[in-house]
């Protein structure tokens, strides 16, 4: 929540700057958004407006519901259509940009820059055969999404509101159009990168590299661009790899991991059919259009690697093959050792001890076995105090599976002697680290479903259990709660 002695930029007074769109056309094209039809504001993330330096109040401006759709601008902004292309399932597409987005510029408060990206805002040159809209149900999705990554310490965007219209726009079927803000400390995809590479405008990519250590590594800032590119290069490759060990740890598939939906600062990026998962099952797919099972969530660490190899082809024009190699190298060590920490962090171990990653496989394996919900098992462990019978995880586990389950407890048990910490302590720190709420893809239809009915109370319940899912939140419990049959993998599609 917003700090009450924070001063506020008022919204008369906020001017962005346009620094990416001033780096020139070869980056994209100046575009003016096409306003949504009679839009109304539907949601307004007050944590971001603070963010931003804007007074939460602020919302209630009159001109709000127009700055966010595109029918006004912000002072300063500068709609801009970036450029990029990237690795779609495997192969390159030379025909990406933003599509149905607009850069409106950044923002600059508490020593930090933010972009504005307006999704939603209507064609662009790079809308190819789309009609440059997005929808209702998947705002609703990235909204929460973002909100939900972020309280669970995974890096993501995030969003400052949420605009719905009668606007027509068909896509599997007939939908109404709906506009978002994505807020992000940079819009730079990996697809950037190639996009300049494939192209052969490397001065172009120079002055890319050199835009985006300026902001993030300024100790190299002055630095000749090949020291810079590899500076970069490590810096991504290191926070790819734990991001992607967050989201192995909290049980979150991306669904699209194309290099055109990688950010360049290791930021979850562009929400699609993304799902959290609710029985433990590591070749979960969560896109319907994903047959052959390439971005299941078993496989994001290597596909996160390929894209990142993909990366380091696009920066062969500076860096040479050796290079390259170290730093790829760097991927699996530190994904290991962040991942390792999390689960370590999941289970109570404050310590590190040879047999961890043992016993974690081990658990994750009778979870699999059992089809047992992740995020409830978790849950239920942190209060786990040595206890038989256990209840509370017999209670998650089929009968079959509660010899297995005993084995398994005996070894956390002997585990558990090597800690010095009181289980009332590591009881209190697993529930600061276990969530009791997670955004299932079945309260997210729930919510999606009333909201179209225009019903927006359970997207405000939701939105408000996300941003403290470690809380016990009483009276909410069936948010908290398994899906039933019904509510197991749903078919999300790339759509919006």
């Amino acid at each position: 929540m917003p700090n009450s002695n924070e001063s506020f930029t008022p919204l008369k007074d906020l001017c962005l700057h346009h620094r990416y769109a001033d780096l020139g056309a070869v980056f994209g094209t100046p575009t003016a958004p096409t306003p949504l039809q009679k839009p109304h504001l539907i949601h307004v993330n007050t944590s971001v407006m603070a963010l931003l330096g804007l007074d939460p109040a602020e919302a209630e401006h009159p001109d709000w519901a127009q700055l966010t759709t595109g029918e006004k601008l912000f002072a300063g902004s500068k709609p801009f259509a970036m450029k990029y292309t990237g690795h779609q399932f495997g192969g390159y597409n030379p025909d990406l940009g933003d599509g149905r987005a607009l850069l409106l510029g950044e923002v600059e408060h508490g020593g930090k820059r933010w972009d504005l990206h307006l999704k939603g805002a209507g064609k662009t040159p790079y809308s190819r055969f789309g009609d440059g809209r997005a929808v209702l149900r998947s705002t609703i999705r990235e909204y929460l999404a973002g909100e939900a990554l972020t309280a669970l310490g995974i890096r993501s965007t995030r969003a400052l509101c949420i605009a719905g219209s009668e606007e027509p726009v068909a896509r599997e079927k007939m939908e109404t159009g709906a506009a978002l803000i994505r807020v992000a400390q940079s819009h730079v995809r990996f697809g950037h990168f190639e996009y300049l590479f494939y192209t052969r405008q490397l001065e172009a990519q120079h002055q890319l590299v050199e835009f985006v250590c300026a902001q993030f590594l300024p100790e190299v800032a002055n630095a000749p661009v090949q020291e810079q590119a590899e500076a970069l290069l490590r810096f991504t490759v290191r926070r790819s790899a734990e991001l992607a060990a967050g989201w192995q740890s909290v049980g979150f598939a991306h669904g699209v991991l194309n290099t055109d939906n990688m950010s360049i600062i290791g930021d979850t990026f562009d929400f699609g059919p993304y799902g959290f998962l609710d029985d433990y099952e590591p070749g979960f797919i969560c896109n319907h259009s994903d047959h052959t099972g390439r971005y299941a969530f078993d496989a994001q660490p290597g596909v996160v690697l390929w894209n990142l190899n993909a990366l380091a082809h696009a920066f062969s024009s500076l860096l040479d093959t050796e290079v390259l190699k170290d730093c790829l190298g760097q991927f699996q060590p530190l994904l290991i050792e962040a991942y390792s920490g999390l689960m370590r962090a999941k289970l109570g171990l404050a310590l590190e001890d040879d047999g961890d990653q043992q016993l974690c496989a081990d658990l994750l394996q009778l979870l699999a076995d059992g089809r047992v919900d992740y995020s409830l098992f978790f849950r239920a462990l942190s209060r786990y105090c040595g206890e038989r019978p256990a209840e509370a995880l017999e209670a998650l586990v089929a009968p079959s599976q509660h010899e297995a389950l005993h084995g398994w407890l005996g070894h956390y048990d002997q585990r558990l002697q090597k800690e010095t910490r009181s289980a009332q302590e590591r009881s209190r720190a697993m529930l600061a680290t276990n969530p009791k709420f997670v955004l299932r893809n079945y309260l997210a239809q729930r919510v999606i479903d009333a909201a179209e009915a225009g019903d927006f109370q359970p997207l405000e319940t939701l939105f408000t259990l996300l941003q403290s899912p470690f809380a016990e939140h009483p009276g909410f419990e069936s948010w908290a709660a398994a899906p039933p049959e019904s509510g197991k993998h749903l078919p999300i599609s790339c759509s919006s």
